[in-house]
């Protein structure tokens, strides 16, 4: 049966899954790209953008479970652009050049309309207005049967954690502190209800959690 699931968003040590202050110069605020450095070294990481070597073990093998049976994405629109308001016009087409990685349909939550994005290599995205339960059925439905993704940010995680809709979500902890931004686990109520660790393990540049729904 299909899933929905959460893989590799990275939080600092002090809870922040991006930094303040998100601009062009700073995709995920001050600070943040440093959340992604065990990410970037990673073997998997390295091949998806055209390079050789990077690092094996724990963190490319984390890196790589985000590509397994995935049919869709979901992201918010703070994790498209830095873009704020009604669309200025359609310049902005995200953060990843002309053939983004995702290459399946991508479903950006959004308050506002925006006709879909064709890209290169199979990624259209797709600027969902009625909601994320709404962006969710859309996703499914254009899934094919596999998976689907949320890649964040934070607080597009948090509706669905709030809604008890994802049935695995899988962070890292990296050994930094941001001291603002978006915590990952904010507006929950006390915490992500409904859910339990499956796994902990820790390499030299990050640990890694593992969380899945319990049943009921």
């Amino acid at each position: 049966m299909p899933k929905l699931r959460v893989h590799c968003f990275t939080i600092s040590l002090d809870g922040y899954g991006a930094g303040p202050d998100q601009s062009p110069e700073n995709p995920l605020g001050v600070g943040g790209e440093e959340l992604h450095d065990w990410l970037v070294a990673t073997r998997t990481w390295r091949k998806m953008h055209g390079k050789e070597g990077g690092a094996e073990g724990i963190d490319d093998d984390f890196a790589a479970r985000p590509w397994e049976n995935v049919g869709a994405w979901i992201m918010g629109r703070n994790m498209f652009g830095p873009v704020r308001g009604p669309w200025p016009d359609e310049s902005w087409r995200g953060w990843w050049g002309d053939n983004p990685p995702y290459h399946c349909p991508v479903f950006v939550l959004t308050h506002h309309p925006r006709p879909p994005l064709q890209m290169k290599g199979g990624t259209t995205f797709h600027f969902v207005t009625t909601g994320a339960e709404s962006a969710l059925e859309q996703a499914v439905a254009s899934a094919g049967g596999k998976d689907v993704l949320v890649g964040g940010g934070a607080s597009t995680i948090q509706q669905y954690l709030r809604a008890r809709l994802i049935d695995e979500l899988h962070y890292a902890i990296a050994p930094i502190l941001l001291g603002g931004g978006a915590r990952l686990f904010d507006n929950l109520g006390g915490g992500p209800q409904g859910y339990e660790c499956v796994e902990l393990v820790g390499s030299p540049t990050a640990a890694h959690v593992r969380l899945s729904r319990t049943p009921g």
